[in-house]
């Protein structure tokens, strides 16, 4: 067992440290937050107007009723060994503008370091086991206006990217985000611009002298420093609210990524841009109870008998909103349709307004 799990940290330390290929970097960063956007499989970006603004779409700041908001989420992916955890804070400047801050962590915790578990003498020597943790940290800035012009939004992030492999590695990197939203008679439009200057991450490695003995022995290539590179994505979308009768509405939106990293297994396909669908509606009763539903991830696989199909994750999410407070649940691949990551999501969203927190603190 300790041999198994000493070949999966090299597997691993082999596969993080050899940053060749940009396509996949910083992509914890694609998986999305708010269990209310992930029920709607991801399509956010024309209808966000609350406090995960700062993730989605920047714009979306200025459209918060309250003084302030807070975010909260969890989840957990492969049986709970990788959590996924985000917090954000947002308030308004004034009648035209928004700021915000978010932090996103992605991370796996307590792997056993089995690189010196033979000391100098041949010995096994299971006290020389540590551990150690993988995670990748965000941390976003957001600032929101709203323009002269009638339904036009604008906003900005700015991003700041922490990631680190134990003691052996750590890499920071800067990026930024631009996003607008534009409300057209009953239609919303938006477009979200993430990574526009491209984002470096730069890597640094600080590996000891017996761990480089291990690398050796094991035939793997002792890292270098290096620096990764998240291409821009640009994210359009189109969305519409209808109001069905006096306690039922309907929102809808539909998305399309468009990447710059080079041909990826999308529904459509190109090199150097790939064109990524996804959609969803949410049904609201009262502005109480909320039902969503979603589709996205599109992908052209083979079977085992050599047949082409489409797979695609369907989501599902349900959400209650009360004084201020709004829980959200959401459940991603429904069915197990897809290859892709699915997990139980939770999410909670606090409304404060500065002169009733005033009234109740001096009562």
């Amino acid at each position: 067992m300790k041999k198994i799990i000493f070949i999966l940290f090299v597997l691993f330390a082999s596969d993080v440290f050899s940053q060749s290929a940009p396509k996949f970097s910083n992509e914890f960063l694609s998986i999305g937050v708010g269990a209310r956007a992930l029920g709607m499989s991801n399509a956010y970006i024309t209808t966000v107007n609350d406090v995960t603004s700062g993730y989605w779409n920047p714009a979306g700041l200025t459209e918060i009723k309250k003084d302030f908001q807070i975010g909260l989420m969890h989840a957990e992916y492969f049986a709970g060994i990788a959590k996924y955890d985000y917090g954000a804070f947002a308030a308004n400047i004034d009648s035209a503008s928004a700021f915000g801050f978010s932090i996103v962590r992605f991370g796996v915790d307590d792997i056993p370091n089995t690189t010196q578990l033979i000391d100098a003498d041949g010995n096994v020597d299971y006290d020389r086991i540590s551990s150690f943790s993988v995670a990748d940290y965000a941390f976003m800035f957001s600032y929101a206006r709203k323009s002269k012009i009638k339904g036009l939004r604008y906003g900005a992030n700015v991003k700041i990217i922490y990631r680190q492999v134990g003691d052996f590695a750590k890499a920071w990197g800067f990026g930024l985000d631009g996003g607008i939203q534009y409300d057209l008679k009953n239609w919303k439009l938006g477009l979200m611009a993430r990574d526009v200057t491209s984002t470096f991450n730069a890597w640094s490695f600080s590996l000891d002298d017996e761990t480089i003995e291990v690398f050796n022995a094991t035939g793997n290539e002792i890292p270098a420093n290096s620096t990764e590179v998240t291409l821009p994505k640009v994210i359009l979308g189109i969305g519409r609210e209808v109001k069905i009768s006096n306690k039922f509405n309907m929102l809808g939106e539909i998305d399309f990524d468009l990447s710059t990293d080079g041909k990826r297994n999308v529904l459509i396909t190109g090199d150097p841009v790939s064109i990524d669908p996804h959609m969803g509606v949410e049904v609201g009763y009262d502005k109480m109870v909320f039902l969503r539903l979603g589709v996205g991830n599109f992908q052209k696989v083979t079977d085992i008998l050599n047949n082409d199909k489409i797979t695609y994750q369907p989501n599902f999410g349900i959400g209650i909103q009360f004084r201020g407070i709004a829980i959200d649940y959401a459940f991603s691949d429904i069915g197990d349709q897809s290859d892709a990551l699915y997990s139980n999501i939770f999410s909670l969203k606090f409304d404060i307004n500065k002169q009733n927190y005033t009234q109740k603190r001096f009562e």
